[in-house]
């Protein structure tokens, strides 16, 4: 393969039912980087055959998968993908072309699930809490986390991201608004995810999710009231 246009870090753990499908949805120029995380399966070995660049993770956690993915991703673009067969990364192409034009600094999946039982209500309910908190940190109006997502890698790299739970989706969204990027939101399809789920898809990973992302917006709102204070500081 020459050398890609698009890296796409797919965190994994046990996702052998459906790593091969989404590699396969790639679209041509765009690699796989799979982050093993400490899958118990043959998700690795799939996604080795399958052509993609595997890097193993030892420290659990979406925030090390996904940033170790980061680190090892050398194309110009890198875009962050759920390995679990409920998105297509096909549909990273438009978010792409919005980066590629200079209409957006970071572009984000706003799901719309494909089914009634795509999206369990106690983890759309989270998402739509987190979102609204969200919006009032950023000012900017989004609905979603956006698990899909796609930016420059340099800029990436400069956020310099340190959550390694489930708060790094959010963190790089607040520092990315702080830094001034451009963030867009677009819908993408969210169907059923393909075997069982770790996180968002059990009560228990959903509230683990929600606590990583208060803490986040709680820090954030902490920082920002003690830069104003050394601003006024310095006035006087």
């Amino acid at each position: 393969m020459t050398d890609p246009l698009v890296d796409v870090v797919l965190p994994c753990l046990n996702e052998e039912l459906a790593i091969v499908d989404v590699l396969g949805r790639l679209p041509a120029g765009y690699r796989g980087i799979v982050v093993d995380n400490g899958s118990t399966d043959r998700s690795a070995e799939l996604a080795r055959a399958a052509g993609a660049l595997v890097v193993t993770e030892t420290r659990r956690g979406f925030g090390s998968a996904a940033h170790a993915g980061l680190l090892a991703a050398t194309a110009p673009l890198v875009a962050f993908c759920d390995a679990d067969g409920s998105m297509d990364p096909a549909e990273l192409l438009p978010f792409a072309a919005l980066i590629a034009g200079g209409e957006a600094d970071l572009v984000l999946g706003r799901r719309r699930p494909t089914t009634r039982g795509a999206w369990p209500w106690h983890a759309r309910l989270a998402n739509r809490v987190l979102a609204r908190l969200m919006r009032g940190a950023t000012g900017v109006k989004l609905h979603d986390l956006g698990p899909l997502r796609i930016a420059r890698r340099e800029q990436l790299l400069g956020l310099d991201l340190r959550d390694r739970r489930s708060g790094y989706p959010l963190e790089m969204v607040l520092t990315a608004s702080d830094a001034g990027w451009r963030i867009l939101e677009r819908d993408t399809a969210y169907a059923p995810r393909v075997g069982r789920s770790k996180v968002t898809g059990t009560v228990r990973g959903t509230v683990i999710a929600v606590l990583d992302m208060s803490r986040l917006l709680r820090e954030q709102r902490a920082a920002r009231r003690a830069g104003k204070t050394s601003a006024a500081r310095r006035r006087r």
